[in-house]
C-alpha cells in the first residue's frame, strides 16, 4: 500500500507549443498559481496593515515562528519524495526537544554532546520507521503513528508532565537566539537545508531515484534501483532533521514540555502538502514546500493582525490545504483530458 504518488504535472514545452498566449499563462497558473496568491497577500496585507505588516519586526516574527515548521515541512517532504508519509515529525520534536534540554540540565552532558546524542536517537528512530515500512511491509501511514504515538509517551513518562526547566549554556540558547543580517539565524538554517535538498533532489542521481520510486517503486526495481534503500534513508534522513528541529525548539524555548510541538504537526504536513501543488504540481518540491509554509505565515500573520480569534491558525491550514488540493486536482484532470481529446488538425480528422 502507497501513501503518496509522485507525478509531476508541470507542463512541458510539448504541451505549450501552438497554444496563444492567454492559454500558455492558464497552463502555467496551476504551477505558480500558489506563489502568486503568496505575493498578493503580501501587498494586500501592506495596504490593509501599512503600520504593522511591512515591518521588520513583523518579518522577524514571521521567520523565528515559522522557521521550525519550515523545517519540520522538509522533513516530512523527504519521504513523500519516495511515496511515503511520516508522522513522527510531529510527535518526534516533543521527545527531541524535552531531551536536549534534559540531557543538559538534569545529566549534566555538554551541549554539543546533547546535540549529537538526540540526532543520532532521530536518525535511529527513522530507521526503525525504515524497518516497519519496508521489511515488515506496514504502510507508512500506520507505522509512523505508531511511533510517533510511542515517542509521546516516552515524553510524558520521562517530564511526568511537568517542565524541564534548568540553566542552560550560552552556546546553547545562541542556536536560535543569534540574528545575522537582522534576521534570526533559524531562517538561514532553513535556507540552507532548502539548498541541500534542492540540490540533491533536482540535480544528484538519488533524486531521481526517489522520485522514481515515488511514482512507481515496482518499475523503480525492475530498473535496477535499490527501492528498500532509498526509501529507509529517507526515513532516517526525515527523522535526523526532526530532531534537529527539537534542538532549536529547545533552544528557543528554554524549557521542555511534553505539551509543545504536537500542534506543528499539522501545519508541517500541510506546508509539505501543499508543496506538492505548486512549482512542481502532482511532485512534492523543495520550493514547493518553502511557498506552501510561506502563505501559512503570512495568511495567519495577516489575519491575526486583523483581531483574528485563537481558532484562526487551524482552520486557515486546513481551508488553505482543501482549496489548493482542489485546484491542483482540477488542472490535473482538466490536463489529463485535453491529452486524451484528439486534436482537430490530427491525420484522419476532417
Amino acid at each position: 500500500m502507497q501513501s503518496l504518488k509522485s507525478n509531476a504535472l508541470e507542463p512541458t514545452s510539448a504541451d505549450l507549443d501552438g497554444l496563444p498566449l492567454g492559454t500558455r499563462l492558464l497552463q502555467w497558473l496551476p504551477v505558480y498559481g500558489l506563489l502568486i496568491l503568496t505575493i498578493g497577500l503580501i501587498l494586500l496585507f501592506s495596504f490593509l496593515l501599512p503600520k504593522t505588516f511591512p515591518t521588520l519586526l513583523n518579518l522577524r516574527s514571521i521567520l523565528s515562528d515559522k522557521a521550525i515548521i519550515a523545517m519540520l515541512s522538509l522533513a516530512a517532504m523527504i519521504p513523500m519524495v519516495t511515496g511515503k508519509i511520516d508522522l513522527t515529525v510531529g510527535y518526534g520534536i516533543v521527545l527531541w526537544h524535552i531531551l536536549a534540554i534534559s540531557l543538559q540540565t538534569m545529566f549534566g552532558i555538554p551541549w554539543p554532546v546533547a546535540v549529537v546524542v538526540v540526532l543520532l536517537l532521530g536518525a535511529f528512530v527513522g530507521f526503525l520507521n525504515g524497518l516497519l515500512v519496508e521489511v515488515a511491509q506496514i504502510d507508512s501511514f500506520i507505522a509512523t503513528l505508531g511511533t510517533g504515538t510511542v515517542l509521546y509517551a516516552l515524553a510524558l513518562w520521562h517530564t511526568g508532565g511537568r517542565q524541564v526547566v534548568g540553566l542552560l549554556p550560552d552556546g546553547f540558547l545562541g542556536l536560535s537566539g543569534t540574528f545575522v543580517m537582522g534576521l534570526p539565524i533559524t531562517a538561514f538554517y532553513v535556507l540552507v537545508v532548502a539548498l541541500l535538498l534542492w540540490i540533491i533532489l533536482e540535480y544528484l542521481p538519488i533524486g531521481r531515484y526517489m522520485y522514481a520510486i515515488g511514482a512507481n517503486p515496482k518499475a523503480a526495481a525492475l530498473n535496477g534501483i535499490p527501492v528498500q534503500t532509498f526509501v529507509m534513508s529517507a526515513f532516517i534522513a526525515s527523522g535526523s532533521l526532526t530532531a534537529l528541529t527539537g534542538v532549536l525548539l529547545a533552544s528557543k524555548l528554554r524549557i521542555g514540555q511534553a505539551s509543545v510541538g504536537l500542534e506543528y504537526l499539522l501545519p508541517a504536513l500541510v506546508g509539505a502538502f501543499l508543496g506538492s501543488t505548486t512549482i512542481k504540481p502532482g511532485r512534492v518540491n523543495v520550493w514547493g514546500t518553502i511557498v506552501g509554509v510561506a502563505i501559512l505565515a503570512v495568511g495567519i500573520s495577516g489575519i491575526q493582525q486583523f483581531g483574528g480569534s485563537f481558532f484562526v491558525e487551524p482552520l486557515f491550514n486546513g481551508v488553505t490545504l482543501l482549496v489548493a488540493i482542489g485546484i491542483a486536482g482540477y488542472a490535473q484532470r482538466r490536463r489529463a483530458a485535453a491529452k486524451a481529446a484528439p486534436r482537430s488538425d490530427s491525420p484522419g480528422q476532417t
